[in-house]
């Protein structure tokens, strides 16, 4: 393939390891013609453009075609081709931005009979709803479909050149844009594949855990179990979890979790809620004085700590019997009896506390032990054994991310059927019901696409995306909007100006649900691989490129960020930048927004305030159109962290960051 300074390079790992595409270029034309590119001309073109460090496609670059789109037939640019200049070769190639296929001459106009008998096909335009939207993305299919059961890939994605008409609504992802993303060659992932009877497992296990963690906390402390107390526990033992399962840990250092015994303790001797009224301000003083002298008559404790509780509860049962206190009066004793009683009740709570954590957690490890039992049962009846984890490659290249690579082979799944009703797509397995929206079940189709390695038939598809949505409903849980804080992601006007002003082109937190790139880092790389995941952030290194971080809220999570991202910077002498957006979290402030703040590599923070912006919706995948974005109630500090490089490439200076802050403003104040 010809070098083209400031336009077209595939990406690096599809050029080197993929001939299957150049042999299907020679298929398109004449396959003995000796001016093709091939696939030793595409090595030495790749050497070439890493020297010179061009590592863009004309898309992602915005290099000017010298040729106006008329010169080529509509029905080869429906198809995806385009004609671009080499400047090496001094002469005019074709490139198909679908396939990543390119040619010296013009490609042939090839009709299928069997999809397309009178060749008439075509891609309409892509409606564009916002106009801060400068792009359109992938289409997507109308909803009304009939019913349908699918398992093959012409039966998914239909004919090449039959694309789907666009949705009725702003697109709100954008698969064209290449990653700028630069890693080292990684080895594979050995986990065993998804499998819909081992999610199905998974997910009643850990509603079980649920349900005991509950219990524990019921019968030994009398509250109820932390809202959102498990999951973010799960996040927090994830950061330093040495174990092979994607959701559950299993090998911590240290069994008691920090962040479940704070959320604990912090519920102890009763939950206190900001009250609305003087007479609930009143109420909630009077229960938090009777609860703290219950728990230290019977839990015992110093006996210091009994003196001095029992003195301060009994003053406020005295105070308590004056007419004229006002809301604010019952807000301040209730402030001071809290940091009084709150050390002595804590540590009359500890040793008990301590083994609620301990509990859960190797409640944890012996459902983890189960569902792996269950696992390899499976993938031993189609003769799949377990892999060894293969070492780093010795002599790594630096390449373009390319998702987690998946080396298990994947039994035969079994049959999940497909129906639609409305804008619903439901996924049935067995007994068990999963649904999400057609306009992201379509999304799922083009990530699956783009980034699956070892179906191009479409035969494990439904099972794998089964398998997706099952996985992150038992990490949402149980309750209603339990897990909403999980995944919420920046609105599309953010995302379309981090990309066009600062080159962001990935996501560090995100999932095959909520990304608006087609590269990005997620939580599980078993499941999320098959739709482009590059695998948990904590786990990747990048030596260049411009990324987008929105963690779920997570202080721990939000800590080990910003330790990772800061060594990567330190190491990189390449273009290396990371735009943060974390709460601004001051009452009191949290560690991660405090080492954010004082980072050497801060370059400038701003403040994004509550009410004044939006964040898209948790569970985008099943909330209708209309709901998708929220305005956020608390404000959001966006943080520029940048190496040297990265700061000349993609500084935020003022006219950046202004167009930056007019992107996140909500719709209606535009």
């Amino acid at each position: 393939m010809a070098e083209v300074q400031s336009g077209i390079q595939p990406d690096i790992q599809r050029l080197e390891n993929n001939k299957s595409d150049v042999q299907h270029c020679g298929s398109n034309g004449n396959t003995n013609n000796p001016s093709m590119p091939d696939h030793a001309t595409n090595q030495q073109n790749v050497k070439t453009l890493q020297q010179q460090g061009s590592m863009g496609s004309p898309a992602s670059m915005g290099s000017p075609e010298p040729f106006a789109s008329d010169d080529l037939p509509e029905e080869l640019l429906q198809m995806g081709w385009r004609k671009y200049w080499s400047k090496r070769e001094n002469m005019p190639y074709y490139f198909n931005k679908i396939t990543n296929e390119s040619l010296w001459e013009m490609p042939q106009i090839v009709h299928d009979p069997s999809t397309d008998p009178l060749g008439i096909s075509g891609a309409p335009v892509p409606h564009i709803g916002d106009k801060r939207i400068s792009r359109a993305s992938v289409e997507i299919p109308p909803s009304g479909l009939p019913q349908q059961k699918r398992r093959h890939s012409e039966d998914v994605m239909g004919s090449p050149t039959a694309k789907r008409p666009a949705f009725t609504y702003s697109p709100f992802w954008n698969f064209e844009i290449p990653t700028n993303g630069v890693i080292y060659e990684r080895a594979p992932c050995v986990l065993p594949p998804p499998h819909p009877d081992v999610e199905q497992l998974r997910s009643q296990l850990v509603v079980k855990l649920r349900q005991h963690y509950q219990e524990l906390c019921h019968s030994r402390e009398g509250i109820d179990a932390p809202t959102e107390s498990f999951n973010r526990w799960m996040l927090e033992r994830k950061v330093a979890d040495m174990g092979t399962d994607p959701l559950l840990p299993t090998a911590c250092s240290l069994e008691i979790s920090n962040a479940m015994y704070r959320e604990i303790m912090n519920d102890i001797p009763v939950k206190l809620v900001k009250p609305k009224y003087s007479g609930d301000a009143r109420k909630q003083l009077l229960r938090y004085a009777e609860a703290a002298k219950k728990m230290i008559d019977s839990r015992g404790g110093t006996p210091e700590g009994r003196k001095v509780v029992k003195w301060n509860v009994e003053e406020t049962f005295q105070w308590l019997r004056k007419q004229n206190a006002v809301y604010e009066d019952y807000l301040e004793r209730l402030a001071h009896l809290k940091r009084q009683c709150q050390p002595h009740v804590t540590e009359a709570a500890k040793t008990s506390v301590e083994g609620i954590c301990t509990k859960i957690y190797n409640m944890a490890c012996d459902t983890v032990k189960k569902i792996s039992d269950k696992h390899w049962e499976i993938l031993k009846e189609f003769n799949i054994n377990e892999i060894p984890q293969p070492p780093e490659p010795v002599h790594r290249r630096k390449v373009f991310c390319y998702p987690i690579h998946m080396i298990v082979p994947t039994p035969r799944l079994p049959v999940v059927e497909l129906s639609q009703e409305n804008d619903i797509h439901f996924l049935k397995h067995r007994n068990e019901t999963v649904k999400l929206n057609s306009s992201h079940f379509y999304k799922l189709e083009q990530l699956y696409k783009i980034s699956c390695r070892d179906d191009a038939r479409f035969d494990h598809f439904l099972a794998r995306v089964w398998c997706l949505i099952r996985r992150y409903h038992t990490m949402f849980g149980t309750q209603t909007n339990e897990g909403l804080s999980l995944q919420g992601a920046l609105p599309l006007s953010v995302f379309e100006c981090l990309h066009r002003v600062f080159g962001v082109t990935f996501e560090c937190f995100a999932s095959p649900l909520n990304s608006y790139f087609r590269q990005y880092c997620s939580a599980f790389p078993d499941t999320d691989s098959y739709f482009g995941s590059r695998g948990p952030i904590l786990k990747f290194y990048p030596v260049s490129g411009s990324f987008e971080a929105n963690p779920p809220f997570s202080e721990e999570l939000m800590e080990a960020m910003v330790d990772h991202f800061e060594g990567l910077l330190g190491e990189s002498k390449e273009p290396l930048s990371f735009i943060v957006f974390i709460p601004e979290w001051r009452d009191p402030p949290t560690e991660a927004l405090i080492r954010l703040e004082s980072s050497p590599f801060k370059r400038k923070q701003v403040i994004l305030p509550p009410y004044e912006h939006e964040y898209r919706h948790g569970f985008q995948h099943l909330c209708s159109k209309d709901d998708m974005n929220f305005k956020a109630v608390h404000g959001t500090l966006v943080v520029f962290l940048q190496n040297d490089a990265g700061y000349q490439k993609w500084g935020p200076t003022t006219e950046r960051v202004k167009e930056l802050l007019i992107s996140a403003k909500p719709r209606e104040s535009l």
